[in-house]
């Protein structure tokens, strides 16, 4: 048996919530894969990374994603930063529509029209806590279990699981969503904001729009079958 909590977005109260269901339904000691996008849109990306380093500090049985938000995060707190080559053209990590803006507030770093970008990028280096910097930077591109595949956006379909790339694993869109192959392991994602988990037969996308408001829902797995986890119990979560 092991869970599984889709894209954060720095929405802490939710988190709380996702994992206290966790709690009820299989005990304080859960296995639980988070799928990455931990940062940006919500107020309180800063608590959403302490809560997930407190779980591991205390030797939680938790495994830890990568998301595209979450290397975005990683590569503005370069020495020099780097601007990620998939977003579109005139977008960037602290454009409003990418919430790294809202990611750096929750470290008490505001961003205004009088401050240079230098100034702002200078001050989240000498602000933002080693251990977090550390924490973006270990995460993992892809869990596996004889049955399912954990990655944060998808996978290129006809490519070994042991040979994709972590663009792919991070951003893929095209060519994975229409996909209707067979992968092997059952392929568990986030990525793509639906209103809920959706099952679509050879993958289940986890991402329920918690950026935007709505729920962060939390799945179990018991070998390829799995179910919701709400406040009334699961809630089996059928191929649509």
């Amino acid at each position: 048996m092991i869970y599984a909590i889709g894209d954060i977005h720095g929405q802490l109260k939710q988190l709380d919530q996702a994992l206290s269901l966790i709690e009820a339904d299989g005990g304080s000691n859960a296995e639980i894969v988070f799928l990455g996008d931990y940062t940006d849109r919500g107020l309180e990306s800063r608590g959403v990374i302490e809560r997930l380093l407190e779980g591991k500090n205390n030797l939680k049985p938790w495994h830890f994603l990568k998301g595209n938000h979450d290397r975005m995060f990683s590569w503005y707190l370069k020495l020099q930063p780097v601007h990620d080559p998939h977003l579109f053209h005139g977008l960037h990590w602290l454009h409003p529509r990418m919430g790294g803006e809202t990611t750096l507030l929750s470290y008490g770093i505001i961003l205004d029209d009088t401050r240079r970008s230098g100034e702002i990028h200078t001050e989240a280096r000498k602000t933002i806590p080693e251990t977090h910097v550390n924490f973006l930077n270990s995460l993992d591109l892809m869990y596996r279990t004889p049955d399912l595949a954990f990655v944060h956006a998808g996978i290129r379909p006809g490519v070994s699981l042991e040979s994709q790339e972590e663009n792919d694993l991070l951003w893929i869109r095209e060519g994975f969503i229409e996909d209707t192959t067979d992968h092997g392991p059952l392929i568990v994602h986030g990525h793509m904001a639906l209103d809920k988990p959706t099952h679509f037969g050879n993958r289940i996308d986890l991402d329920g729009g918690a950026a935007y408001g709505r729920n962060l829902t939390p799945v179990v797995f018991e070998g390829r079958k799995c179910w919701t986890l709400t406040d009334k119990g699961r809630q089996q979560l059928e191929k649509e």
